[in-house]
């Protein structure tokens, strides 16, 4: 490996960094970083032209041509940082989330902020029905972070659905998987399961590792079918309605931001898998009317530098390119 691509191999593990450390934090897509970053196009591409016949390349030429023709190793080294980022920060983050909402949310939301004037870049003249797709969609956005999760059922096929939708969630920029199990009822079962799961292993509990087992084992093919016609459906609007596609991309981006405001009231709560009253339903409000120190010249700080952050990887991006 020349030197060269060795520092690109390093860029798409830092790449692969930052999409896995949105994706710990709810309201915050991966997919948003991908493609503020210059990867989400070729990410989708990737993921829709990986199958089965990948194994016939390999018989036929050898593993190395099939590595090369279906762009295996900027999957490996993408998933290589979004796995490490997720295992080493979300304690941390999880941490700071419950220590400082405030500042974490405000930082994330001057992200997303500037994200947005980010893909409005990319498109070349608005026109009426990008401009009806944004703001149809926006709405749709905003009354979906509104909306209060549903109870659900714990059926097989409940599971697989979990997956399939989670997935999709986490790779649409402006919305996050956490929240669309959340809003499903799907958050508590498939995190309740992958608990019990873990523990029937390290007891040898036959019946509930199976029990349990069955319904991780959906739950994946859920997300690998989700990521699958999904990102067929991506890269096939990317091609042929480009602009449109931007647009609805915006208007999710835009109705988001009421889940990532700073400042919320808690109307319901919950118990998490720890017995912990954790926010089941909150609402945005304004600094004013926050019921405790709403921290304004720090969560400014903090807009700034999320603003600040998607500027500077523009920047970069701009001068290196896409990775290849």
């Amino acid at each position: 490996m020349n030197k060269h691509s060795f520092l690109q191999n390093i860029i798409l593990f830092l790449k692969g960094l930052a999409m896995g450390a949105a994706d710990v934090v709810p309201g915050v897509s991966g997919g948003t970083i991908a493609f503020v970053v210059g990867i989400y196009e070729e990410l989708l591409e990737t993921i829709d032209k990986l199958n089965f016949s990948f194994f016939k390349v390999w018989k036929k030429d050898g593993i190395r041509q099939a590595w090369k023709q279906y762009n295996l190793q900027f999957l490996v080294v993408l998933g290589a940082g979004i796995v490490f980022s997720i295992i080493s920060l979300a304690k941390a983050i999880t941490y700071l989330l419950g220590t400082y909402p405030i500042m974490v949310w405000a930082f994330f939301f001057g992200l997303i902020l500037a994200s947005i004037f980010y893909i409005i870049k990319q498109m070349n003249a608005w026109k009426f029905w990008e401009y009806i797709a944004c703001i149809i969609t926006a709405i749709f956005a905003y009354f979906l972070t509104l909306a209060k999760p549903l109870g659900g059922a714990e059926s097989y096929f409940f599971f697989f659905l979990a997956g399939f939708f989670g997935i999709i969630a986490m790779i649409l920029p402006g919305i996050s998987g956490a929240f669309i199990l959340l809003l499903i009822g799907a958050y508590l079962p498939v995190l309740d399961t992958l608990n019990s799961l873990v523990e029937a292993l390290k007891q040898r509990e036959s019946s509930t590792i199976i029990y349990s087992g069955i319904r991780v084992a959906l739950f994946i093919i859920g997300m690998i079918t989700g990521l699958k016609v999904f990102s067929k459906v991506l890269t096939y609007l990317f091609n042929n309605f480009k602009n449109i596609t931007f647009a609805v991309l915006t208007g999710f981006m835009i109705g988001s931001l009421n889940k990532i405001w700073p400042w919320k009231e808690v109307i319901e709560t919950r118990i998490n898998s720890k017995g912990e009253e954790v926010p089941l339903l909150e609402k945005s409000v304004l600094p004013a009317a926050y019921n405790s120190d709403p921290n304004v010249l720090l969560a400014i700080i903090c807009m700034v530098l999320g603003l600040l952050l998607i500027l500077s990887l523009e920047f970069f991006a701009s001068k290196k390119g896409k990775i290849n």
